[in-house]
């Protein structure tokens, strides 16, 4: 363990700066800003798989003009299923927390209350939107199990990895779901094909036999 191994000072403070560099970089997430319309819904999306935490904080961004009152908005956060997951209206600051249930696309949109709107212009937010190892609680896992310094930054790589191991099983699964599809879908076309050149087939078949026996009735030939 990270206990056992003997390092002089000379190569742990270096390798405790590249592990705290290393984690922050897997880690890291930033806030976004979303500029909202005055008549309208700006959305944002991100595909998750299922069983992932999700942690969101978004806040309306003070205008600049002294003495103006921050505009307000709603919110509301939806499954791929449709299920409503959060929802909030005529707020400046607001925060939701969830477990994924199934894998696909979550929806988040905001939009500005016409009822309550002061200005006709736009209105900016700040959404901070973390999943999966970025949404943990490193400090209440430090309190709890008394680590701290390398075998914590250890222990935040570990999660990291289990991160990206679980997001490339997903997307192989992912692959092998879209390969079978569109394995299906062209044998369906192949058998349509072959379905359509019989037809064609058998319809020039019967116009020769039509034009033939016309003829003959006719006795052109």
């Amino acid at each position: 363990m990270a206990k056992d191994i003997n390092l002089s000072s000379g190569t742990r403070n270096p390798l405790l700066l590249f592990l705290c560099f290393t984690t922050l970089m897997l880690l890291r997430t930033e806030a976004i800003w979303l500029t909202i319309p005055s008549k309208g819904t700006k959305c944002m999306s991100e595909e998750i798989q299922a069983q992932v935490v999700v942690l969101a904080d978004y806040y309306v961004v003070a205008d600049d003009v002294k003495g103006h009152q921050p505009q307000t908005v709603s919110a509301k956060v939806t499954s791929p299923y449709g299920n409503n997951l959060h929802q909030n209206e005529n707020v400046t600051h607001g925060q939701f927390a969830f477990t994924t249930t199934e894998s696909g696309n979550y929806v988040a949109c905001f939009w500005v209350d016409t009822k309550h709107q002061e200005s006709g212009g736009e209105t900016t937010i700040s959404l901070e939107w973390k999943t999966g190892i970025a949404a943990k609680d490193w400090d209440s896992v430090a309190r709890k199990e008394k680590i701290e310094g390398v075998e914590l930054e250890l222990r935040k790589l570990e999660g990291a990895v289990e991160a990206i191991r679980d997001n490339l099983i997903y997307l192989k699964n992912r692959e092998e779901e879209m390969r079978e599809v569109s394995e299906t879908t062209n044998a369906r076309v192949a058998w349509f094909s072959i379905l359509s050149l019989g037809l064609c087939i058998c319809v020039s078949g019967l116009q020769l036999w039509y034009l033939k026996r016309f003829f003959r009735k006719k006795k052109l030939i």
